[in-house]
């Protein structure tokens, strides 16, 4: 079954059946004594048992009452029952949405709530899941895994009564995704359409069911894992390798013992992997890996260039988010052609660059990149048609980003709009300073924010981590500020740098530069 001459026959029937969401139960019939999923402490779970739990998830569900259009909360970390109940989902009609367990109580309840579940399965390893379900009254059905949890009914015993047989009559289940935000309650991405992906898209990216190894190094729950790992196992029918504590060689050890060929990782698991010493690195294979995707961050250009010389030409990166976009993908041997670009202008839907007045820019000057919305598969914030409407010019959606197409239709990114540092009245885009700062031997890790002024409203200011070995001080600080001299323009060189131990992201590998940003502001009444 090579990945290229595939029967064609197998093509089309998980084809057939990727459009009921039973992608997974054709590989419980193919193969079904193969590795579907291996939780991070080693277990093995086969095709035939996963196929068969999420089968009697339905069952269950259907039994209380619950059916296509009804909403289910999932909480949980790296570990099968994720898979089985992304698995009932999509075959049930279910809108599934997979929830942040790293969030507060109060997040947790209220995301619960605002995606109106009328079920909760819940890890127990997660200490908020009591407090956060005790706000929501509602919940009709909440089933524990990985252990107790007062008032759940444990998992494994709640559907075991029920058949593991295919259900006969599939409808094609959705996941809702909660976007981060930078400002208020994060909100529900609603697509009225499932996106359904054909398989040609996995033998494209070389998935072969009889070598493949998927791993899933980030949160499930977030939506690129979910994906690129999660939904690709599943589909191109490989072992899931999950991994739930980030540890790089540990990752590194997994990646070259369990012969990982395909993974998805943010920049700073990048440039975790490549701080290991070289002695680790070169103690461990990584030559049978076969397609690394990235996205979710912007990636300096010196760390991908790092990773490509390491792990060979086999990088593609992407540009979208949880609302979905056009379409952005590039290569290496592109990448290495246009270093710093996502990809170049997509054939199949428009992207216009516009300025604040709602203006096409030409190549070459940045502004808000707006993304064409696919026709009958546009996406609403969930109850939030002013929040929906504020994202929207005619048919076109932003998510906020800045960016420009240069001479050659490639697109590149400078930042965010909530990130934009104004300063005396002109709009600095502070992931290009990052890009240059992270270049410089002693820093691991950068955030350049807006710190006040009281003349020209906010002045450029970069927030460091340094890589071991490098003590903070004054000098060092002069020789970085130097160096970033030597490459930007003077009017986005930081006026100033300060020191920290530790910079904040998002599970999703995004750096909070609002919480960066805060202490700096704390106390003013205008924080631009």
């Amino acid at each position: 079954m090579d990945p290229v001459e595939m029967d064609l026959r197998l093509v089309q029937r998980l084809d057939d059946a990727a459009m009921l969401g039973m992608t997974i139960a054709v590989w419980a019939d193919v193969h079904p004594d193969q590795v579907a999923v291996q939780d991070p402490d080693g277990t093995a779970h086969s095709f035939a048992a996963t196929n068969a739990n999420a089968n009697r998830l339905v069952r269950l569900l259907r039994d209380r009452g619950l059916g296509a259009g009804d909403s289910v909360a999932l909480v949980c970390s790296n570990r099968v029952e994720f898979v089985e109940v992304l698995a009932a989902a999509l075959r049930s009609g279910i809108r599934l949405t997979p929830v942040n367990w790293h969030l507060s109580a109060d997040e947790i309840a209220y995301i619960i709530q605002d995606c109106e579940a009328r079920a909760v399965i819940a890890d127990a390893r997660v200490a908020a899941v009591p407090e956060a379900v005790a706000r929501c009254p509602g919940l009709e059905i909440k089933l524990a895994v990985g252990g107790r949890i007062d008032g759940f009914e444990p998992y494994a015993g709640a559907i075991a009564p029920f058949d593991g047989t295919d259900i006969a009559d599939p409808v094609l289940g959705n996941t809702m995704m909660y976007t981060s935000g930078t400002t208020g309650r994060p909100k529900g991405v609603f697509r009225p359409v499932p996106v359904v992906t054909p398989h040609a898209t996995y033998l494209m990216r070389g998935y072969d069911p009889r070598t493949s190894v998927q791993m899933c190094a980030g949160p499930a729950y977030h939506a690129a894992p979910l994906a690129f790992d999660v939904r690709a196992a599943m589909a191109g029918g490989t072992p899931l390798v999950f991994i739930d504590r980030w540890d790089s060689e540990a990752v590194l050890r997994t990646i070259s013992e369990r012969k990982v060929t395909h993974f998805h990782l943010v920049p700073i698991m990048f440039q975790r992997l490549l701080a290991l010493p070289d002695e680790v690195k070169a103690h461990y294979p990584v030559d049978h890996v076969r397609f690394i995707i990235h996205g979710a961050a912007p990636c300096p250009p010196k760390v991908k260039r790092a990773m490509i010389d390491w792990f060979g030409p086999v990088l593609t990166e992407y540009y979208a988010g949880s609302e979905g976009g056009a379409g952005f993908l590039i290569d290496s041997h592109e990448w290495l052609r246009k270093p710093g670009s996502v990809g170049k202008r997509p054939a199949l839907l428009r992207v216009r660059i516009l300025d604040e007045a709602g203006r096409d820019l030409p190549n070459g000057q940045a502004g808000g990149i707006y993304q064409q919305l696919p026709p009958g598969g546009a996406f609403t914030y969930f109850k939030d048609e002013a929040k929906t409407q504020a994202s929207r010019v005619d048919d076109f959606f932003t998510m906020g980003d800045v960016g420009y197409f240069d001479e050659d239709d490639y697109l590149f990114l400078t930042g965010r709009n909530a990130e934009t540092i104004i300063s005396g009245g002109v709009n600095i885009y502070p992931q290009e300073i990052d890009n240059e700062l992270v270049k410089h031997a002693a820093v691991a890790d950068s955030a350049t924010i807006g710190a006040p002024h009281d003349e020209w409203g906010e002045q450029v200011k970069a927030v460091i981590l340094l890589k071991p070995g490098f003590e903070p001080g004054a000098a060092l600080a002069d020789e970085i500020l130097a160096f970033a001299r030597a490459s930007l323009p003077g009017f986005k060189v930081p006026k100033s740098l300060d020191f920290v131990t530790e910079l904040p992201r998002s599970e999703a590998g995004k750096i909070q530069r609002n919480k960066v940003r805060a202490p700096y502001w704390e106390g003013r009444a205008r924080q631009i």
